[in-house]
């Protein structure tokens, strides 16, 4: 499950170079996430991202990947990641996970979110907000984990088991899909699996940076790759959720480089402090 390949560490000036390209990142995404409503298209958050990413002069990181032709992923309903940009319109009830990426100065940052767009069925509405508000809040047990410096698969089995306490078995954590490692490339070794593995992984030592990013569906773990050869949907139509946070692991524990005030709100309700550098 988990790579031998040589993990990169960060000096300490290049996990702070690492926060500005996150820091970037965050800003981007809070405008694509104002403009997540009904009526807008896919293709319209793309544009809003680029054109943010022009004025703060980054580079987008999805763009050409591999020959993606986006600076997001857009993702909408049973489509777990990897959505194309296009001119699907957006409607009232839509679970829409955005997932972008970009450069500074040399230097990668990755983060995701999830948006429920209101005015659905209120039924379904208040199901699809527990999902992503339950695939959120698993992401941040799994960051408050690497707190502890122990094993990578301290993150995979944080948050596992908040979403097992939560909802038994009725949410799928997807199980081909996983975070990674990044620096000066968007994607490194180590892997970083959602759920418990009969491996506990390396030792989570400072200067290793790696993007935490569960993925769930409410109804089987199980994925299929669509003919466009990028968008990964469920199999049984369950809707998803993807978050994701860009974290550096510090001398001291932990360092959210994604999110503006490095973590401190969010893993100050799971008793754990930021320790940035």
């Amino acid at each position: 499950m988990f790579s031998r390949d040589r993990i990169e560490y960060k000096t300490p000036d290049e996990v702070r170079k690492m926060r500005a390209s996150g820091l970037a990142l965050a800003e981007i995404l809070a405008e694509v996430k104002g403009a997540v409503v009904a009526g807008a298209t896919t293709a319209d958050l793309d544009a809003v991202a680029r054109a943010a990413m022009l004025r703060l002069r980054v580079t987008p990181n999805f763009l050409n990947y591999h020959g993606f032709p986006g600076v997001l992923c857009t993702s909408v309903n049973d489509e777990v990641v990897h959505g194309i940009p296009g001119a699907r319109e957006l409607a009232p009830g839509d679970v829409v996970k955005v997932d972008g990426g970009c450069i500074l100065d040399g230097w990668h940052s990755d983060s995701a979110f999830t948006v429920v767009i209101p005015g659905g069925n209120a039924a379904r509405q208040a199901a699809h907000e527990k999902l992503s508000e339950l695939t959120r809040l698993s992401m941040w047990h799994g960051i408050a984990a690497v707190h502890g410096h122990g094993r990578l698969n301290d993150i995979g089995c944080a948050i596992e088991d908040f979403i097992v306490s939560q909802v038994g078995d009725k949410y799928g954590i997807v199980d081909g899909l996983v975070g990674h490692g990044i620096g000066r490339s968007l994607h490194q070794p180590p892997e970083v699996v959602n759920f418990r593995t009969r491996q506990s992984g390396p030792k989570l030592k400072a200067g290793l940076v790696i993007a935490i990013e569960p993925m769930v569906i409410d109804g089987s773990p199980e994925t299929v790759t669509l003919e466009d050869e990028w968008t990964i949907v469920s199999t049984d139509g369950g809707f998803a959720s993807h978050w994701e946070h860009t974290v550096a692991v510090t001398p001291d524990g932990v360092w959210v480089l994604t999110e503006p005030d490095g973590g401190e709100a969010e893993l100050a309700k799971l008793g754990v402090p930021v320790s940035a550098l």
